[in-house]
């Protein structure tokens, strides 16, 4: 029993212990009764016990806000966006069917054409023109850029400086194009708008990795979107959707704050999700909207503009506004059938 106790000495002297000394050991042993003693050996060698685990109540706290912010999206991070994109279309199925039959008592667009001289309707005709057209280039830049790895390399670069010379090149181009005065047949202003078409369409290459046949749902999508805004548009009294032009431009400016808060918010997070989620479906409501007040804008622009004006009505100036929402229109339908909106389905 010495022995042990000799051997276990270095290990728990080694382990900073705390108990009773060899010696103090030995001359406790002398004074106590001898069938203790073994006991009293025993003891020391095997070292102190420690004490009984205390069973501690843990009490069930809540995440902090910025723990449920930061933390992983919930399966209905999208459900809000969802629900205000299907409310809207349920609306605008309403507003179509009671401009369209008729039921408003006051002026509509499409009974104001039947009064409208020639060159109203030139005008017209000369600017959705030019809307087709830039639709029609921005599909063949975009493709065209798709297929040069150079070129795709370029549009796909993340960073500070490839995202501040996108908008510098978009902006750039766009306000050349509305600066230049309009004359008819082939001329700057042409030239101009259609370098500022390709340019949108190599900035929306990219979408073409999400592979033809999404691409092209997502443009009939786009087209029954912008035909039924369109029909609800003239259907509806002249100047109806002309008072949004001040709440639009509010909400442009929430969708633009929450699309660039997704650089450092990315929709991993419940907060980036709950962004990415304004800014896909918030977007297409807005741009939505924005189709119907520039459509009779448009209209009431080349109603009221002077025949003989010595600045000519610009149809390329009228055309590029609603060129600009179908162009978010498509690329939001397009992000959501990708998955990018919540649509993604587990197996």
């Amino acid at each position: 029993m010495l022995l042990r106790l000799a051997v276990t000495l270095p290990t728990r002297l080694a382990s900073g212990s705390t108990g009773i000394n060899l010696k103090q050991a030995l001359l406790t042993a002398r004074l106590v009764k001898p069938q203790n003693k073994d006991a009293l050996v025993r003891n020391y060698v095997r070292g102190p016990r420690d004490p009984p685990p205390t069973i501690r109540s843990e009490t069930k706290t809540g995440q902090s806000l910025k723990e449920k912010l930061m933390g992983p999206p919930s399966e209905s991070a999208y459900s809000m966006g969802k629900g205000a994109a299907a409310g809207a279309a349920g609306i605008g199925l309403g507003a179509l069917c009671y401009y369209g039959l008729g039921l408003s008592h006051q002026a509509s667009i499409q009974d104001n054409a039947l009064l409208w001289p020639k060159y109203v309707r030139d005008r017209l005709h000369t600017t959705y023109g030019y809307f087709g057209a830039s639709c029609v280039l921005t599909a063949l830049s975009a493709a065209a850029v798709f297929r040069t790895p150079r070129l795709l390399e370029l549009t796909t670069r993340n960073g500070w400086l490839s995202t501040l010379a996108t908008f510098a090149l978009v902006i750039g181009t766009g306000a050349a194009t509305q600066s230049i005065p309009y004359k008819e047949g082939i001329g700057a202003k042409q030239l101009a708008w259609a370098v500022h078409c390709s340019v949108l369409g190599a900035v929306i290459a990219p979408l073409c990795f999400l592979g033809g046949p999404l691409l092209t749902r997502a443009a009939l999508y786009t087209g029954g979107v912008v035909g039924s805004l369109s029909a609800i548009a003239v259907c509806a009294p002249s100047d109806k959707f002309l008072y949004m032009g001040g709440p639009l431009a509010i909400g442009l400016g929430v969708v633009m704050a929450s699309s660039l808060a997704g650089i450092w918010l990315p929709p991993t997070t419940a907060l980036g999700a709950g962004l990415a989620s304004m800014s896909l479906y918030g977007g297409l409501l807005l741009f939505s909207g924005f189709l119907l007040y520039d459509t009779q804008r448009i209209v009431r622009i080349a109603e009221v503009y002077p025949e003989y004006s010595p600045i000519p009505f610009d149809p390329v100036n009228a055309s590029i506004s609603i060129y600009m929402d179908v162009l978010n229109i498509f690329i939001r339908i397009a992000m959501i059938l990708g998955g990018a909106g919540g649509n993604t389905r587990r197996k």
